[in-house]
C-alpha cells in the first residue's frame, strides 16, 4: 500500500478551467457507452469523422465470385489500406492474419444463397459470444425493406442491436436491394431512416439522386456501398459525389478487388474520403500508383 507520509499534497486542479465537454465525432452517437466510442472510433478516423470499409463478405450468398477466390492472396494485401473490414467469421478464422489490428466489421445475418429467387428471409447467424471472441468492432445485419422477408429481417436487426448493446458492440445495418425493390431515392430514404430508428448505428446503402436529403434524414452516419464492378473512374466519382453528399464513408468490395490494381484503387479512394480529392486528381493518383507497384 502506498506509503500516505510519503505522498504529496495534490496542486493542479485547473481552478481556471471549465471541465472539458468534447462533442463525439460520429454523428448521433455523443450519447452511447464509451465502450461503443471506442469500437466506432476504430471505424471512423477521428481526424476525419469518415471511414473506407473493405467488403469481402460477398461468398456467404455468392461463394467464390471473381476475385475472391483465394481470400489470403488477394485480401491479405490489400488490409492495411483499409480502415474497418467487412467479412465474415469464417473468412476472417480462416485466410486473415490476426496481425492487423484493423476492426472488423462482422456479418452477422446468414440466408439463402443466389440460387434462389427470394433471398430475403435471413436469421441471425453469428451468436453475441462468438462476435466477442472473434473481438468484431461492429455486427453488420441484411435488412430486406420492401421485400417478403421485411419483418423477420426487422427482428434480426433489433435482436442483434440489443444484443450488441449490452456488450457495448455497434451494430450496422445494411439496405438490401433485391430483384423485386426499388432503387429510388424515395425507397432508400424510407429504408435508412427505419433501420436508424430501430436503433442501427450505422447504415449502409447506396449512393442515389438527391443523396444529400437522404444523409441529413438520417441520424447516424450513412456509409455507401460499392455495388457491383464499375470503371476505376466512375468508382471514384461515386465516392466523391458520396462523400459530398454528407456520406461518412464507402464500403467497397468488388470496385477494389477486380480492379486491375487493386492495391492502387483503395489508396485512391482513401484520398478521396480522407483528404478530398477530386475524382480526377484521384485517378491520376491511381494511375501513378498502378505503374509504381508494377
Amino acid at each position: 500500500m502506498a506509503d500516505i507520509d510519503g505522498n504529496q499534497s495534490a496542486k493542479n486542479y485547473g481552478l481556471d478551467q471549465p471541465a472539458m465537454s468534447r462533442s463525439f465525432h460520429i454523428k448521433g452517437m455523443d450519447h452511447v457507452d464509451w465502450g461503443m466510442k471506442d469500437r466506432l472510433s476504430r471505424i471512423f478516423r477521428p481526424e476525419s469523422g469518415k471511414t473506407v470499409m473493405l467488403a469481402f463478405d460477398h461468398g456467404y450468398i455468392m461463394g467464390a465470385t471473381a476475385g475472391l477466390e483465394r481470400l489470403d492472396l488477394t485480401i491479405e494485401p490489400l488490409v492495411p489500406y483499409a480502415d474497418a473490414l467487412m467479412a465474415t467469421r469464417g473468412a476472417m478464422r480462416t485466410c486473415i492474419q490476426p496481425i492487423h489490428n484493423k476492426p472488423l466489421i462482422l456479418r452477422a445475418s446468414a440466408g439463402s444463397t443466389v440460387l434462389n429467387d427470394d433471398m430475403s428471409n435471413e436469421v441471425v447467424g453469428v451468436d453475441i459470444d462468438d462476435a466477442v471472441r472473434i473481438n468484431a468492432s461492429c455486427l453488420a445485419i441484411q435488412v430486406f425493406v420492401g421485400a417478403n422477408g421485411e419483418c423477420s429481417s426487422l427482428h434480426n436487426l433489433v435482436r442483434t442491436i440489443d444484443a450488441g448493446a449490452r456488450l457495448g458492440i455497434p451494430t450496422l445495418g445494411v439496405t438490401a436491394v433485391g430483384k423485386e425493390m426499388e432503387r429510388t431515392n424515395r425507397y432508400f430514404m424510407l429504408a435508412t431512416r427505419v433501420l436508424a430508428e430501430l436503433g442501427a448505428h450505422i447504415v449502409k446503402t447506396y449512393y442515389c439522386d438527391d443523396f444529400e436529403k437522404i444523409a441529413a434524414a438520417c441520424p447516424v452516419p450513412i456509409v455507401v456501398a460499392g455495388g457491383k464492378k464499375i470503371p476505376e473512374f466512375d468508382a471514384l466519382t461515386l465516392t466523391y459525389n458520396a462523400i459530398q453528399s454528407g456520406a461518412a464513408g464507402v464500403d467497397m468490395g468488388r470496385n477494389v478487388f477486380q480492379s486491375e490494381s487493386p492495391i492502387a484503387m483503395l489508396k485512391a479512394i482513401n484520398a478521396v474520403v480522407h483528404s478530398g480529392l477530386t475524382p480526377n486528381q484521384a485517378f491520376d493518383l491511381y494511375e501513378t500508383e498502378k505503374h509504381t507497384l508494377v
